[in-house]
């Protein structure tokens, strides 16, 4: 089975990441992987990945003349490559040797036309203490209570993994339209997201099933230190919050899904942290709950500006 794996770029500052990301992906020990890079916009960068990769009959390099965005980026790969499988790696992320391995054991073991894996954290200005697991989503990482049964070393079906490792039945993916590159655009609402959560939904409408979830699919994701400030922790929790309630409307059926996070994080995370810190007491887990109590506050903030803003459903896409 071929795989074809698109890694976006766009900003030359972040080159040594990009190829950090795009040799970890070259160095896959399965043994039909292509690389698919689509540079957004930036002809700089572009002429110094071909440079580079360029003599790779295994990499190919597409440059987008103006900036797409990272969804319609996405999607362009897909178009460009010719394996059976596409996945999807970031460019601020490092796959582990048998990421593709196992993603492609799940796909053939199991069918599935989608399977994704666990993100792990690369703490690239150390780990943040006072930051809860239950909100590592906020960083790009697979928090505490993901996965079939809220258990992340299981394996089985999920809505959706996290966009920088995932992966589709590449045929399928076109029939679908691959991911709606409107989001964060829509309407000129540049603060949603959730590109993932909507493709998947439309594979579970159209197809009946999910993602599967294969947690030895590993990958890195290197998180810098503007992501560890509590100011733009907050803000993003509380854009999160916002997006989930958006989501609620472009997604048929998801109300329930997305409204059970919050009631997961103020019936089962907090009162677990507060029996935690009874039973354990320390500094960590005592602030640690109490970020846990304000983000969670802030997500539940950014749903109800959420629900000012798309106070209806607007149907399926």
């Amino acid at each position: 089975m071929q795989v074809s794996v698109v890694l976006c770029a766009y900003d030359p500052a972040r080159h040594d990441d990009f190829a950090e990301a795009a040799d970890s992906v070259l160095a896959q020990t399965h043994e039909d992987v292509e690389l698919v890079v689509v540079v957004d916009g930036s002809a700089d960068l572009a002429e110094r990945i071909r440079t580079d990769y360029g003599d790779r009959a295994d990499v190919r390099v597409h440059l987008n003349e103006k900036n797409r965005g990272l969804l319609e980026s996405r999607n362009r790969g897909a178009r460009l490559a010719s394996g059976d499988v596409v996945a999807f790696l970031d460019d601020d992320a490092v796959a582990e040797p048998d990421w593709i391995a196992k993603l492609v054991a799940a796909h053939e073991h199991t069918d599935a036309l989608a399977t994704g894996g666990r993100m792990v954290p690369a703490w690239v200005a150390g780990r943040p203490r006072f930051l809860p697991a239950e909100f590592y989503w906020l960083v790009g990482v697979t928090h505490r209570g993901f996965g079939p049964g809220g258990a992340a070393d299981r394996a089985g079906e999920v809505r959706n993994t996290l966009g920088s490792n995932i992966s589709f039945d590449r045929e399928t993916f076109l029939d679908l339209g691959g991911f709606d590159a409107t989001i964060g655009g829509r309407k000129g609402d540049n603060k949603l997201q959730g590109g993932e959560t909507e493709l998947c939904a439309r594979l579970q409408r159209e197809h009946g099933s999910g993602v599967y979830y294969e947690p030895d699919a590993r990958v890195a994701h290197k998180v810098f230190a503007p992501r560890t400030a509590p100011r733009w922790l907050a803000a993003r929790a509380f854009w999160q919050g916002y997006s989930k309630r958006a989501m609620e409307t472009f997604v048929p059926g998801s109300a329930g899904e997305e409204s059970a996070f919050l009631g997961r994080l103020l019936t089962e995370f907090v009162p677990r942290r507060v029996r935690g810190l009874a039973a354990r007491p320390s500094r960590e887990r005592a602030t640690q709950l109490v970020a846990l109590i304000v983000l969670t506050a802030l997500v539940g903030l950014g749903y109800l500006y959420g629900l000012a803003r798309y106070p209806g459903a607007l149907g399926p896409r």
